[in-house]
């Protein structure tokens, strides 16, 4: 009986997650402008797929960036207003079956105080919840407090 209840409990618990993503997906009202598209970025690849600039990706950075700033302590208290210089910097497609194809990406945060940040952030194709949608890790330069990405957000801004 008590293997039972570890199963309905976990069971509850990814219910509750897939709630959560699926709900992620209905925040058209947060503030996101159209990002401008940057061909000629130093190293850039062309992003062909225009995955950078996908909205659904922007709004993604645009909510955990707001979840980070309110739990983190001693960052402040702003958020992304736009984004601007949207490129692809590098581009690892799957050679394999096995293989993520991975996108390093590269843009200008506009913040709410008016500041401008670099960010970059890295889009794992189908490695969703539950291997829906793709993934997105991210760094703004600055709001690193506890150095997840290294010094600089180095692990997004040079690859793994």
């Amino acid at each position: 009986m008590k293997r039972f209840g570890q199963f309905s409990h976990m069971l509850a618990s990814a219910a509750l997650a897939l709630s959560t993503v699926l709900s992620v997906g209905g925040l058209s009202s947060l503030p996101v402008q159209a990002a401008d598209y940057r061909a000629s970025a130093p190293d850039a690849y062309a992003d062909t797929s225009g995955i950078c600039g996908d909205q659904r990706v922007l709004k993604t950075i645009v909510s955990r960036f707001s979840y980070q700033v309110t739990h983190v302590p001693n960052l402040p208290l702003v958020e992304i207003s736009a984004f601007s210089d949207v490129y692809q910097r590098r581009f690892e497609p799957a050679q394999r079956p096995s293989e993520i194809t991975r996108h390093y990406c590269g843009a200008t945060a506009v913040l709410s105080d008016g500041e401008q940040r670099p960010v970059w952030y890295l889009i794992e194709e189908g490695q969703g919840f539950a291997s829906i949608g793709d993934n997105v890790e991210f760094c703004v330069s600055g709001f690193d407090r506890w150095k997840v990405y290294d010094a600089g957000c180095r692990v997004l801004r040079y690859g793994m």
